[in-house]
């Protein structure tokens, strides 16, 4: 059933409460029609109006959270440089895993979530949502900058892909033991990143 806090908001948003709060305890999470519909308080039929397909449904509430953890409002601030804005917008990415033990606790999360276990079709599909809706966040990011004309046009896939790997490398690091400099090197390491991405002829 619905908790009192959702009662009076409407059906889709209920629907993505559900699903992000499903997602949030258990990260390989499929969010079935079932599952969520219960979670919601609402009837399949009603979920399948808002949410057609499972995909659609994932996809909507990863975009959501996203939008809370790594807002992006600022890529369009053109009072700063483009670097700064993209670098700022990538920190955002970054900021969530924290540093020290806090980072650990998150990379031993996925590690029993997604590397530890034999892979199933529920943890890859969780797994390729949460990849997609990261990649397609910096596709955008990187599209607003082509509009402008500060970096090439063209398919942003790659570079996208190549600053969310050192994203990753990046948020791994700060699990690691490290001198007091670390979010520093960071900060020089995401410059380079950005650098080499708006520089970059197209593919």
């Amino acid at each position: 059933m619905a908790s009192k806090d959702t009662a009076d908001i409407g059906t889709r948003e209920r629907i993505i409460i559900a699903a992000a709060e499903m997602v949030s305890e258990d990260p390989r999470a499929r969010l079935s029609v079932r599952a969520v519909a219960a979670r919601a308080g609402i009837s399949t039929g009603s979920l399948r109006y808002h949410f057609p397909t499972q995909r659609e449904l994932q996809d909507t509430v990863l975009q959501t959270i996203y939008e809370v953890v790594a807002p992006d409002d600022r890529i369009r601030d053109r009072s700063l440089p483009a670097r700064d804005r993209l670098v700022g917008c990538l920190r955002n990415i970054l900021a969530p895993a924290g540093v020290g033990q806090e980072a650990r606790d998150g990379w031993a999360i996925v590690f029993r979530t997604f590397i530890e276990p034999d892979p199933t079709d529920e943890s890859d599909a969780a797994y390729q949502a949460l990849w997609r809706e990261a990649q397609h966040r910096v596709e955008y990011w990187l599209s607003v900058l082509a509009e402008e004309g500060v970096m090439p046009a063209g398919d942003p896939s790659a570079r996208a892909r190549f600053l969310m790997t050192v994203v990753n490398g990046l948020s791994i690091e700060r699990a690691l033991p490290a001198e007091d400099s670390l979010l520093a090197e960071e900060t020089a390491t995401l410059y380079l990143a950005v650098d080499a991405v708006l520089a970059s002829p197209p593919s």
